[in-house]
Order: C-alpha cells, then structure tokens, then sequence
C-alpha cells in the first residue's frame, strides 16, 4: 500500500517538481552569464585600462588588505557569497555563489516546506486525512511514504541546478577558456550536490516535524518561514558581529550548509569539517522525521471542519 502511496504523491507534485526543477537549472544559466560577463568582460576591461582586480574589489566592498570588509553593506554581500575566501574574479568561485544565492535558498526552502506542511496538517485541513486513514495503511507508513517521496525528488532538484551550471558554463565559454581564472570546471560542482540534498532534507524534517503537531497548514507555513529565516539572518550577522551572535551559528542549518568549500577543494573528501556539516544537516532531517512519525502516530486527529 505505501507505494500505492508513494505514487499517488509523486502524481500530485510533478507539475511543481518540474517548475521548480526548471527554475533551478534557468537560474544556473542566468548566473554562468553573469559569471562570464563580470569575469571575462567587466574585469579585463578594467584591467586593460590599468586597474587591478584588488583595487576594484576594495572599492566596490571597502575591503582591507586581508580581504574583509569594513563596512555593513559589504560585509553583508561577503557573508551572503561566502566569505572572504570567495574570490569574486575568479570565474569558479564567482559561479558557485549560485549555489548559496538568497533566491536559491528560498526556493529550495520554499519547495521543502510545502511539501512537508502538505503532508500531514495539510490533509488534516482538508479533512482527507480522515478519507486515508480509512485505507488498509498504517500512520507510520503515510510519514514513510513522504519520506520516500523526498528521497526520490530531491536529488533530481539538486542534479538540476548542476545540469544548468554545467550548460551554462558550456554555453558562456567558461569550460573552454584557456584563462585559468576564467576557466570552470563544472565537474568540481558535483560534491556540493549534497549540500543541497541535505539542506533540503533538514528543512523537511523540521517542517515535518511542526506538521505534526497541528491542523492547519497556514500554521505550519508561519511558523517554519519565520524559523528558517531567522536561521538565515542569525547565520549572516553572525559573521558581521561574532561577539554576539557567533554562538548561535552551529544551531542554523544554513551554517553547516558549506557547498563552497566542497567546491573549491579537490581534497574535500577528507575534511573532517564537512562531513560533520553533513551529518548535522542529515541528523536535523531524521530527527524531524523521526518526531513526526512518533507524533502522529500517537496523536488524536481533530474532526474535519
């Protein structure tokens, strides 16, 4: 019965699946111009009117001779790219931004959320919880059934964004390039995949988990945006004003979200650092799941309104 399910729920979502998958792969090809434009056109153009990359970035983010800004508008745009270790004219690194873009994250965590608020306080709110349960399926197997929904369409999300920053450095000319700066190899991508699974994942099983304990989808959307942003702010700021908010950090998931470090080393593999960013990120996603089964599975469900 459960892939029964399994099925039922792939049927629902495929029209979403595909315009948000297609919404990852256009935004990868947007970002390779961008990346072209601005480290093949816009910098050596400077260059050749005689100045050097290190002066522009110290313009354009009031940088100091180690890199960091010291101003709130471009620490801000340097914790949002990745730090200082991002260097901008650097075609490889510049295009990896796209995988920690503000627009990237919400819709990945837009997608994440949905699907999680859906899956229980959403057919609660409609009253087909009722109609499903009367189905010969256990409470366990409905949770499992979306977990098994969520192993099958999130890496396909996450194989999408590659497949558009493959296509989109191929069309640019960045993987021909025989500039190294200029040059992108978008097999070196493919590790930060992971990132992009697990983030997904740990959103879910929060959500899942908030899912859980309510009736109505609107709740859960509230509560889980207003958490997961705050996430995000408490991990930007954190890097402006680390005697502050430095603490709170390891607790975001957008913290142990790293992409770029898998990215821009070869040897990523044998950091300890980030596989225990992974594991964080997959332990949050099987807490939250696991909560929600164990929670719906002993909870009363209220009368259809």
């Amino acid at each position: 019965m459960i892939w029964v399910l399994v099925r039922k729920l792939l049927r629902d979502i495929w029209l979403a699946w595909i315009v948000v998958a297609t919404l990852l792969f256009l935004f990868q090809i947007l970002w390779a111009r961008i990346t072209m434009r601005v480290t093949t056109q816009i910098l050596a153009a400077f260059e050749r009117a005689g100045v050097s990359r290190d002066l522009i970035m110290q313009i354009l983010l009031n940088q100091n001779a180690n890199g960091q800004s010291n101003e709130f508008l471009g620490q801000m745009i340097q914790a949002i790219v990745g730090g200082e270790n991002i260097e901008l004219d650097k075609a490889s690194d510049f295009m990896s931004v796209a995988y920690m873009h503000p627009l990237v994250l919400s819709i990945l965590g837009i997608w994440a959320i949905g699907r999680a608020a859906n899956a229980i306080a959403g057919e609660i709110d409609r009253g087909t919880m009722e109609l499903l349960l009367a189905q010969p399926i256990r409470r366990l197997q409905i949770i499992s059934a979306h977990l098994v929904v969520d192993v099958v369409v999130f890496p396909t999300l996450a194989l999408a964004m590659w497949v558009g920053t493959y296509f989109g450095t191929l069309w640019m000319g960045l993987q021909d390039s025989d500039t190294p700066r200029q040059h992108v190899d978008p097999l070196i991508y493919l590790p930060a995949l992971m990132c992009v699974w697990m983030l997904l994942f740990a959103v879910s099983g929060v959500t899942m988990a908030i899912s859980s304990l309510v009736r109505g989808r609107g709740y859960v959307w509230g509560t889980a945006v207003t958490l997961f942003l705050l996430m995000f702010f408490i991990n930007i700021f954190g890097q402006m004003w680390p005697e502050v908010l430095e603490p709170l950090r390891p607790i975001t998931v957008h913290y142990h979200y790293q992409p770029q470090v898998m990215i821009q080393n070869p040897l990523w593999y044998k950091l300890g650092s980030v596989w225990g960013h992974l594991a964080y990120l997959g332990g949050v996603g099987a807490a939250g799941y696991g909560f929600a089964a164990w929670w719906f599975c002993r909870r009363d469900l209220p009368a259809p309104l």
